[in-house]
């Protein structure tokens, strides 16, 4: 609920239509992209770390917060448009941004888990 709310807050702000360049989906994958890394980084690699903690975060919030689905089919309706450099910019883009977020998410994860700089909950700590 947490995720779709925000989803849905985000879409409101920032709305497209079949023919415009979908911010609001890209931004939001992106985001995902990046706070998945950094929770799997930063949070989960602890064995402590609870399975609902693991589920309701990743599978939870986040995978509520993104979807796939919105962006292939904003790719394909952009495509069957005759709008392919759009349909393939936001491809290019959504792709490159996503994994580049993740990778971020994960480094700093892995900074914040070794140097302690955030307190949280004792399952954290090993």
């Amino acid at each position: 609920m947490i995720g779709t709310g925000a989803r849905w807050g985000l879409d409101t702000l920032i709305p497209h239509t079949a023919t415009t360049f979908p911010v609001s989906t890209m931004l939001i994958n992106v985001v995902g992209a990046f706070a998945l890394g950094l929770l799997v980084s930063a949070v989960w690699s602890s064995p402590r770390t609870p399975t609902w903690a693991k589920a309701g975060l990743g599978s939870g919030v986040l995978g509520s917060f993104t979807t796939f689905s919105a962006f292939a089919s904003s790719v394909v309706v952009e495509a069957r448009a005759g709008l392919w450099m759009l349909a393939a910019g936001y491809l290019v883009a959504t792709l490159v941004l996503g994994f580049g977020a993740a990778a971020l998410g994960l480094w700093l994860g892995g900074r914040i888990r070794h140097s302690r700089v955030v307190a949280g909950p004792d399952w954290i700590d090993e």
